[in-house]
């Protein structure tokens, strides 16, 4: 038996390597949907809550604006009322998909802000952060890394933006 020539082995091996990586995109274009889903479903859950609790106490909510968050160019009392009503509004626009990179770009604004004040209110830089990682601190990096990638990328094909758009390439 004979050796088939090396040309065509590894013209084969290519062959199955482009197929499997084929494959593998197909997958993950599958994937970005759902997974986007669940980021955007995750997020506002997360900024959801926030809002409902700082409604179900204003007065803790005031006390956190005037004492811990320092919000510069806005009074406290006006920042609580703009990131409160940013944590109640945004979400639902969020789930659904409805001006889905507007929602995920407003609570990026929103995480940042709070990921800042809680920063100063540590007396620590962005540059000294290593040190003083805490789990809170990660989870709005978290926060703002999948709002992020929704901004980007936008909200999938399962969200009311895509739906639209689809009946408008239709029409």
């Amino acid at each position: 038996m004979t050796a088939p020539p090396a040309t065509s082995l590894l013209s084969r091996t290519l062959g199955a390597g482009r197929r499997g990586w084929g494959l593998l995109e197909r997958v993950l274009e599958w994937l970005q949907s759902p997974v986007l889903l669940a980021a955007r479903l995750y997020v506002a859950y997360v900024f959801l809550a926030s809002g409902l609790q700082s409604l179900r106490d204003w007065s803790a909510t005031l006390w956190l604006y005037v004492n811990c968050f320092q919000v510069p160019l806005l009074p406290p009392a006006v920042a609580a009322v703009a990131g409160t009503a940013g944590e109640i509004v945004l979400p639902p626009l969020l789930v659904l998909g409805l001006f889905g990179r507007f929602g995920a770009l407003g609570l990026f604004a929103i995480n940042a802000v709070a990921l800042l004040s809680y920063l100063h209110t540590l007396h620590v830089s962005l540059f000294e952060l290593g040190a003083h990682l805490t789990p809170a601190l990660m989870f709005h990096f978290i926060w703002g890394l999948l709002a992020l990638a929704v901004a980007l990328w936008g909200p999938g094909r399962w969200s009311v933006d895509s739906w639209r758009a689809r009946r408008r390439r239709a029409a």
